[in-house]
């Protein structure tokens, strides 16, 4: 089984080609940072332009590189949202047309499911497993029980993580993207520098709650009289205190997903499970918890296209194929998927 993945949904133009045993035969991924970075985040127009200037290109780059030819592919897949509408709608289209032409099922994945199921593409965790799903736009930990059958632990009450990092970035006059900003910056500083709180840490159940940490930051370096020569101990101090809240929120996931189904593993995806510092305390959590962990690469950590073929092969597999009148969501509710 051979299936065409899309990724368009946010600032990635992205096709790749992968097969079922798990051999990635192309991952071409076209970046947009040169193109946002003026504006310090994402531009939805000017995104969704890019996606359009880029996305035949993309696609045929990716079918050359994997050898094989439409012909061969046994369906295509493309994110379907969530993400930003202009660029969903080109990626969906794009994948409507091979469909059509080449009378290849369609396969609309959902941009969460895709990282959620990466690690079954990279490592091959046994269903049910615990994810920790942690990008620029959601932070989540849910029970995963197959393609499609998801149980919400617990959510952000306010930033994703990811959006956390890249504002407190922009703060400390780091350069977008944030989170890779922060992460290089925190190697060259104190972590115990600053005591900056830790929302949520201690209470119950398994929701996150990030803006008042990043208002913390705003008030300490506002009261700095060098903000500048403290730049990498706040990085440090704000990167430890995201990975406290993030062991004591899955802790309290892994007790729950204990009782629910006993033993298993802790999956941690999305963008920001690329940060070094954190898979390394998310690591050590599971160890100390009996769990098995497993985080992939950071190259299928960021949104690629690889990860939405394996999505679409893991649904063809249970023939979850969606009609040519599939409707781009802007949102979409992994749970709900």
């Amino acid at each position: 089984m051979i299936v065409l993945g899309i990724e368009s949904s946010c600032d990635e133009t992205a096709a790749a080609v992968v097969r079922d045993d798990r051999k990635i035969l192309s991952n071409i991924v076209f970046s947009q940072l040169d193109e946002h970075r003026p504006y310090g985040g994402v531009v939805p127009e000017i995104a969704a332009r890019s996606h359009l200037v880029h996305i035949d290109d993309i696609v045929g780059r990716a079918m050359a590189e994997s050898g094989v030819n439409f012909a061969d592919l046994d369906g295509v897949a493309a994110t379907g949202g969530p993400g930003l509408i202009g660029g969903v709608l080109v990626g969906v289209m794009t994948a409507k047309a091979i469909a059509l032409v080449h009378d290849l099922p369609l396969l609309a994945v959902n941009h969460l499911e895709a990282h959620a199921l990466t690690a079954r593409l990279s490592d091959d965790p046994a269903f049910p497993y615990l994810l920790l799903l942690v990008s620029g736009g959601h932070c989540q930990l849910l029970d995963v029980e197959g393609p499609g059958a998801y149980r919400l632990y617990g959510a952000t009450l306010d930033d994703a993580v990811g959006e956390a990092f890249d504002k407190t970035a922009k703060l400390l006059g780091l350069p977008y993207p944030g989170g890779p900003a922060i992460e290089d910056a925190a190697r060259r500083g104190r972590a115990d520098r600053f005591a900056f709180p830790r929302p949520m840490r201690g209470r119950k159940g398994c929701d996150f709650s990030f803006s008042g940490l990043k208002t913390a930051v705003a008030r300490t370096i506002h009261g700095l009289a060098d903000p500048a020569a403290d730049t990498a101990d706040a990085a440090a101090s704000f990167q430890a205190a995201v990975a406290d809240i993030l062991a004591d929120r899955t802790a309290n996931a892994i007790d729950r997903f204990r009782c629910d189904h006993g033993d298993g593993t802790l999956v941690v995806a999305g963008g920001v499970a690329a940060n070094a510092t954190l898979r390394a305390r998310l690591a050590a959590l599971a160890k100390s918890k009996d769990f098995a962990f497993v985080a992939p690469p950071p190259a299928l950590c960021t949104d690629n296209a690889a990860m939405v073929a394996w999505a679409g092969i893991e649904r063809l597999r249970l023939g979850l194929i969606d009609g040519l009148d599939f409707a781009p969501r802007p949102r979409w509710p992994l749970d709900a998927a």
